[in-house]
């Protein structure tokens, strides 16, 4: 996907996006750039991030037309593949969820580490 499609794109998702929605997005997107994720990004020179919060990346997988996140341990690289179909604000809507409720309607698969009250 070319970056013009791809910002296209976005901007579809942040016309759909709830005000909280798109108070976070304006909070976690980056600009985009490519990241890698082997062997499924291999082929197309990684994914496009296009947001990060903590140790979470939010990118688009041009594979299967949409947006995912996953954890990750070095900057650039995006460790877990996932193939969800879903539009950015869905996305933003699970990172929302996760930070208001402290729980996840998708179980990434690093646990939070646990804080003492």
């Amino acid at each position: 996907m070319s970056i013009d499609a791809l910002r296209a794109r976005i901007e579809q998702g942040c016309a759909r996006m709830t005000p909280a929605q798109l108070r976070l997005w304006e909070a976690i997107r980056i600009e985009p750039e490519k990241w890698q994720q082997h062997p499924y990004g291999d082929q197309g020179n990684g994914f496009w991030a296009v947001g990060l919060i903590g140790r979470t990346v939010v990118w688009f997988n041009d594979i299967e037309d949409g947006f995912n996140r996953s954890r990750f341990a070095e900057y650039g690289t995006i460790e877990q593949y996932w193939c969800n179909h879903d539009e950015l604000g869905m996305t933003v809507q699970y990172v929302l969820n996760a930070l208001e409720r402290g729980s996840d309607l998708m179980r990434l698969v690093w646990e939070p580490a646990r804080v003492k009250p």
